[in-house]
């Protein structure tokens, strides 16, 4: 099981970015997929999520600039990112939430992406 994350960079307030997390080595299809960000000296934060049928929820922070979107036939999870501030700086987490499946007994992250938004 690997989730990869990609597409993290340095972005200028109010431009946009979009990252990328391939799963393999499960079935995607059947898993609610998640991003989390973590900034420098804050906990892991729920950004949003999207679930097998692609019901999707956002935390309030990122509410009408964010996007969560999937792919499964590329096995492909995204998060479309507009309008960037400064505190959206942070490493980026796709992620399989623990308890979906005896594959996933706890919550299982990629290895991150850095976003960096910076005038």
């Amino acid at each position: 099981v690997k989730l990869v994350e990609s597409g993290g960079g340095l972005a200028k307030p109010g431009e946009s970015l979009v990252l990328s997390c391939v799963g393999t080595g499960f079935s995607f299809n059947a898993y609610k997929m998640r991003w989390f960000r973590e900034a420098p000296g804050k906990g892991r934060e729920l950004v949003a999520q999207i679930s097998v049928k692609g019901a999707t929820d956002y935390a309030d922070s990122v509410a009408g600039r964010f996007n969560i979107s999937r792919d499964n036939s590329r096995n492909t999870v995204y998060l479309q990112m507009t309008n960037l501030k400064p505190e959206d700086t942070a490493v980026y987490y796709c992620n399989v939430p623990g308890g979906s499946s005896w594959l996933f007994p706890a919550d299982r992250f990629g290895q991150g992406t850095q976003v960096t938004v910076a005038s």
